[in-house]
C-alpha cells in the first residue's frame, strides 16, 4: 500500500470513529437512497479539527498543485481553511489564508474578505462539491480581487452523476479548468469497506449504488 493510500484510508477510519462517516440508508439532497453518508459537522472538537487539517494538508501535498494561499467560503469553509492552514504549517508549509463574510462589513476594517489579501494562486477548501454553487461564488470573489483559482480541495468526492452525465466535481473541473482534490473518493470508501469485515454487509450495496449513479 502506498503512502497516498495510507493517509486516505486513515482518514476514513478517523471519520468513522468521529461518526462523520456512516453506513446504512440515507436520503441525499437529490432524493437518492445512499448506503453511506458523510457529515462534516461531526468533526466538532479541537482534536478532530486538528487531525482533519492534517489530512487536508496531506491531500493537497499529494496533488502537487502550485498555490500561494488558501481560501474558505463562509460558513463551512471557515473552520476548514483555518485547520488546513495550521495543518500545512505543521508540515513546514506556512501560507496565508482568508475567508469571506456573507455580508460585507460597513464599519471597522470593512470589506468582504477576512484574513490575508487574496493574491496569487488560491486553493479553495470546502467539505464537498454538490451543485458547485459555493465553488462558483468563490471563483468569482477570487477573480474579482485579481487572484487566480488554483484548485478546489474537499473531504470526499462521491463520484456520482449530477443532473447530467458528469459529476459535480467533473463539471467544476471542466468549467474552470482547475483540479478538484479530495482526501478520499468513493473508490477509497469501497476499498475501506472491503478491508473491514465489520462493514462487509455494505459492500454489495455500495457497488450497486455506484453502478446506478457513479461516474468513472
Amino acid at each position: 500500500m502506498s503512502s497516498t493510500d495510507t493517509f486516505r484510508q486513515d482518514f476514513l477510519k478517523f471519520a468513522l470513529s468521529c461518526d462523520a462517516l456512516r453506513f446504512g440508508e440515507f436520503t441525499t439532497k437529490s432524493g437518492r437512497l445512499s448506503p453511506y453518508f458523510f457529515n462534516s459537522g461531526q468533526f466538532n472538537t479541537g482534536a478532530a479539527l486538528g487531525a482533519l487539517g492534517g489530512f487536508f494538508a496531506d491531500a493537497l501535498s499529494a496533488a502537487s498543485v502550485s498555490f500561494d494561499m488558501v481560501y474558505g467560503p463562509a460558513y463551512k469553509g471557515i473552520p476548514l481553511v483555518s485547520a488546513l492552514a495550521i495543518g500545512l504549517a505543521a508540515k513546514g508549509h506556512n501560507v496565508p489564508y482568508a475567508f469571506n463574510r456573507k455580508e460585507a462589513k460597513d464599519h471597522g476594517e470593512g470589506g468582504l474578505i477576512v484574513g490575508a489579501p487574496l493574491k496569487g494562486r488560491v486553493v479553495i477548501v470546502d467539505d464537498v462539491v454538490t451543485a458547485g454553487t459555493s465553488v462558483r461564488e468563490s471563483v468569482a470573489i477570487i477573480r474579482a480581487h485579481g487572484a487566480t483559482p488554483a484548485g478546489v480541495l474537499v473531504m470526499v468526492d462521491r463520484m456520482e452523476r449530477g443532473t447530467g452525465a458528469e459529476s459535480a466535481v467533473q463539471q467544476v473541473q471542466s468549467e474552470y479548468n482547475i483540479p478538484v482534490i479530495a482526501i478520499a473518493t468513493l473508490n477509497d470508501v469501497m476499498k475501506f469497506v472491503e478491508q473491514d469485515a465489520s462493514l462487509a454487509v455494505y459492500q454489495a450495496k455500495i457497488k450497486a449504488y455506484r453502478a446506478q449513479y457513479g461516474v468513472s
